[in-house]
């Protein structure tokens, strides 16, 4: 019988470990602990790996493969950066109270991490040598993957399919869909001038700055899923003078390219004729995923999941969610992707951030039982 040994305890001391490790994506040191007890971890059990460094300001990513090949059955995807700042551990480290076990990072995502393992070490223990599993551990995903999204792309290229280890939703759903984003920071230089004693020769960039923000705020269909939200604004430098610079940051959200396209349109035509003459502006792009919509195949795999949820008698439900993963990127490539594979939990980026205990081997199980059937 498979994970007839697993123990429990083990595994949340493992988790308890890696949790009481400050790994926010810009603390590159706390990261490459966390990799580093992975990848040892990994190849305990006979894996090949092999580390990657994309930036010196994050810390390395790890490839993990069971078998020495470019062709992958499944590819197991978990991220192993927080967004929290150094120094969180210390103020609040793992804790666990009765079936509930809190700590920074503890659902999104080192406990869907550790799930993986277990699931790659129970499928070597069950000599499914024949399988090929590759897992990648993400060292930036918190900031938008912005150095890891070619390597995962190259990487989920390759597989059947792909399965997500962030959380199972707090109802125990598993992710289907999820929506795209795209980033902006937007410059304005307009021209200084004293506000009283001559403001006529002066050209706001704040004033120009928030025609865009209506502007854009005016784009917003919340039936379609499109939002955006200009999230952070800054300007001027002192209330006697008119503003010769501003800045904003908007963040987008989309389920279809259509949408996307719309944006970029609607800059370049705001970029191209100012509100106010004399302003100019200049959008940068910061970050950006495709949205994550299933098709044929990914329905497969929902059917065959529920079927073995019924079997295992585990639920299998289904959510959609405006958040992004690293599973988007991979979807776009026509790859099927199953997402929240990891233990239930909630709170995420936040400190009441938690999983259930007893969420944990049954959703192990049930994703070990998929990638058989694949």
């Amino acid at each position: 019988m498979y994970f007839s040994d697993f123990n429990l305890e083990q595994y949340l001391n493992e988790l308890e470990t890696v949790v009481n490790i400050d790994s926010g994506t810009v603390t590159p040191e706390g990261v490459a602990k966390v990799a580093d007890f992975f990848k040892n971890k990994f190849e305990q059990i006979g894996c090949l790996t092999e580390t990657f460094h994309f930036s010196p300001e994050i810390g390395p990513c790890v490839k993990i493969q069971t078998k020495d090949t470019d062709q992958y059955d499944v590819v197991l995807v978990g991220h192993i950066d927080t967004v929290f700042p150094l120094g969180t551990v210390q103020e609040r480290p793992f804790k666990r109270k009765d079936n509930i076990v809190y700590g920074p990072g503890t659902a999104d995502m080192k406990a869907g991490v550790l799930s993986a393992y277990y699931v790659v070490k129970e499928l070597i223990k069950q000599k499914e040598r024949d399988l090929s599993v590759c897992v990648l551990i993400n060292c930036d995903e918190e900031i938008g993957s912005i150095h890891s999204t070619p390597w995962i792309k190259e990487h989920g290229a390759k597989c059947k399919a792909a399965f997500i280890y962030e959380p199972g939703r707090s109802d125990g759903s598993f992710v289907v869909e999820r929506k795209g984003t795209a980033k902006y920071e937007i410059s304005f230089k307009g021209i200084s001038a004293h506000s009283g004693a001559d403001p006529e020769r002066g050209r706001s960039a704040i004033t120009e700055m928030a025609h865009w923000i209506v502007a854009l705020d005016q784009l917003n269909d919340y039936e379609k899923g499109f939002t955006l939200n200009t999230g952070i604004v800054k300007g001027g430098v002192v209330t006697n003078m008119v503003a010769g610079h501003a800045m904003m940051k908007l963040d987008t959200r989309f389920k279809d390219m259509k949408h996307y396209e719309q944006i970029q349109q609607k800059i370049k035509h705001m970029t191209d004729h100012p509100f106010i003459e004399g302003v100019t502006a200049m959008a940068k792009q910061i970050s950006f995923r495709e949205p994550m919509n299933p098709h044929d195949q990914t329905f497969a795999l929902m059917n065959k999941l529920e079927e073995l949820g019924k079997k295992l008698d585990v639920p299998v439900t289904w959510k959609a969610t405006g958040g992004v993963s690293d599973g988007n990127g991979i979807s776009a490539l026509g790859i099927p992707v199953l997402d929240g594979c990891g233990p239930v939990g909630g709170h995420s980026h936040n400190e009441n951030e938690y999983i259930e205990t007893d969420s944990i081997l049954p959703r192990m199980k049930l994703l070990y039982e998929l990638i058989l059937a694949l």
